[in-house]
């Protein structure tokens, strides 16, 4: 009996020995499945999947939009020749260039958020961003200056219309917005109908058939027996007098008119540059919402 009782404490002490390192030995198994508890990503909710897709439907349609622009200045820059021989000597100064221009922005902006809300890639998102960010800047810096220059807004017109009255049979885009205008607000010239002598087409000094004329769009009653165009309806007007050319042309000049119908048109100019800045807002929102979700899944 002595040596029984003398034994339990080195019995149980083993027995707490094996206990012990088969505690140790379940330690790193435990730590094991901790830190695979750990490394398990969260799936993404319904609202973020809904989010990303939308980002990347908007985009979508922002990039076929321009798609569609660069067709149309690619278009007009090969329809008028612009883009071989001598055509290129005016590229600099030819409209269809801005839509060259303005569709080639929009169509890498927008393929970058589409690309980036499609695969999740924070550079695409970071630099479709970037870029919007960038243009709602270069945006209400213009509003901004022309605020600050608004009495300016006359004499830059006036520049504006004269050098599309210089080239007015040189370029056929100048010519159609010129004709449209003086349709639409119902004047010729700029401040009067004889502007029209600094044309060297139209100057009485021109040897062609359209000396001493201004263009079809300044007449009153531009259609021969209601039903055709009559080109030639102001043919010769600018050797008559003012009372005599007053039964067949507008007298009055654009600048004037086009001003008053810019004042007239500023709440719907505000409304659309606010429509504008409000859909990049939109798309800088989603794009930040997924560059979120992005992060909290790394």
């Amino acid at each position: 009996q002595v040596s029984r009782l003398v034994e339990l404490p080195y019995s149980s002490s083993d027995d707490d020995d094996d206990g012990s390192l088969a505690g140790d030995a379940d330690l790193p198994m435990a730590e094991q499945d901790a830190g695979q508890w750990s490394s398990v990503v969260p799936k993404p909710g319904v609202f973020s999947r809904c989010v990303r897709y939308l980002a990347f439907l908007w985009n979508l349609l922002f990039l076929l939009l321009g798609l569609l622009t660069l067709a149309v200045g690619v278009w007009g820059l090969l329809a008028k020749g612009s883009l071989r021989g001598e055509g290129l000597a005016s590229l600099g100064s030819d409209p269809m260039l801005l839509f060259v221009l303005a569709g080639l922005g929009a169509s890498a902006v927008s393929l970058a958020g589409c690309l980036g809300s499609l695969r999740s890639s924070p550079c695409l998102l970071r630099f479709f961003v970037g870029s919007v960010l960038a243009f709602a800047g270069l945006e209400v810096l213009g509003g901004l200056l022309l605020l600050a220059a608004r009495h300016r807004l006359r004499d830059a017109l006036r520049d504006a219309l004269l050098l599309c009255l210089l080239r007015y049979q040189d370029e056929p885009d100048l010519r159609f917005l010129v004709d449209e205008v003086q349709r639409s607000l119902q004047c010729c010239g700029l401040g009067s109908y004889r502007d029209w002598e600094t044309n060297p087409y139209f100057n009485c000094s021109a040897p062609g058939a359209q000396a001493c004329s201004v263009p079809a769009s300044c007449c009153l009653d531009p259609w021969q027996n209601g039903t055709v165009a009559n080109t030639q309806c102001a043919f010769g007007v600018l050797r008559l007098g003012d009372m005599a050319a007053g039964a067949v042309v507008y007298l009055g000049g654009c600048v004037a008119q086009l001003g008053t119908w810019l004042r007239g048109q500023a709440g719907g100019i505000a409304a659309g540059a606010a429509a504008l800045v409000l859909v990049e807002v939109v798309g800088v929102v989603m794009a930040l919402k997924v560059l979120g979700d992005i992060g909290v899944r790394g």
